[in-house]
């Protein structure tokens, strides 16, 4: 088996490989990746049986240690079909010799969830286990909802979204990021006194590399003033909530309950999944009990985020 470390005349098979691929998202096509390459040295991983590329990791590498990948919220091993136990168990055997050649002692490892996943892929995870000894470091857990399935929404929840459509409040899709992001981060300063991951000017690049897998909606008044929103990503499993946020005065009048009955109930109701991403704060084991309260409202249920670590033997 070869390994390949990636660089730029590799971008459309990398692409290509990522949109075939049994768990991969857009987070790992380039176009994505590389918006914020300057905080990162990519060190990502190619892995080829001759001709045949089987798997990439998307990867970047600081102080000795390589992280799958620190930009993204996961970033494991994604792997074509034909990729079974035993060629990744030999995929991970190889990575630990290649690391342990240059210098790398020790790897970060964030797991994909399977919620994600096109087909079964946990063939990592066995991996790690078994070849590398990894051990399980991090934890955060986020809410996700089958809407074919549905729980049953707490009170609380309906009453907001009826409560909603009787003051006049609407739903619509929107390409307008300027007035979100002026809501999103008052509304982060305010509350946790920080900004969005992403800047306006990044998320406009990346909605136009990806203008179907990146949506906004704006719930709005009846006047048309904006009191909320979400940004969407949508990959082939999963809807996942990037974002959400609303004024003060959107928070009264429900803006959110509103956003997500049409996005539940109406325009993603044939969707295997809904996630509305993770509720623990800094090292995993501190849960925001309001922020999942709301998730846990709309009848979403618990998916786990993992990270594993594991020191690379010399």
């Amino acid at each position: 088996m070869d390994i390949i470390r990636y660089n730029a005349t590799y971008l459309k098979e990398w692409n290509v490989f990522v949109a075939h691929s049994k768990n991969g998202t857009f987070l790992s096509d380039r176009r994505y990746m590389d918006y914020h390459s300057d905080r990162f040295h990519d060190h990502s991983l190619m892995f080829f049986d001759g001709d045949d590329l089987l798997a990439v990791l998307p990867a970047n590498e600081c102080d000795g240690v390589l992280w799958s990948h620190q930009g993204l919220t996961y970033g494991g091993l994604l792997m074509n079909e034909r990729c079974t136990t035993q060629r990744v168990l030999t995929i991970f055997e190889e990575l630990c010799h290649y690391l342990s050649k240059r210098s790398i002692h020790h790897v970060v490892y964030k797991a994909i969830p399977h919620i994600y996943h096109r087909l079964p892929s946990e063939e990592d995870l066995y991996a790690l286990t078994t070849v590398c000894k990894a051990r399980l470091v991090h934890r955060d857990i986020s809410s996700a909802l089958c809407p074919s399935s549905p729980v049953k929404w707490r009170r609380d929840r309906h009453y907001g979204a009826n409560k909603a459509r009787t003051d006049g409040i609407t739903v619509e899709l929107s390409n307008d990021f300027t007035t979100f992001w002026r809501i999103l981060t008052d509304n982060l300063q305010q509350t946790y006194g920080v900004n969005p991951v992403h800047s306006l000017k990044e998320i406009e690049l990346l909605k136009s590399h990806f203008p179907d897998a990146i949506q906004l909606y704006l719930a709005r008044k009846s006047d048309g003033s904006a009191i909320g929103g979400t940004v969407l990503y949508v990959t082939p499993k999963v809807v996942h909530a990037q974002y959400i946020s609303a004024t003060a005065e959107g928070k009264h009048l429900h803006a959110v309950d509103a956003l997500y009955e049409r996005i539940i109930r109406h325009d993603y109701v044939d969707y295997p999944y809904i996630d509305f991403g993770k509720s623990t704060e800094g090292d995993g084991t501190e849960l925001n009990e309001s922020l999942i309260y709301q998730k846990e409202g709309f009848g979403a249920r618990a998916v786990c985020y993992d990270w594993w670590e594991w020191s690379v033997t010399r």
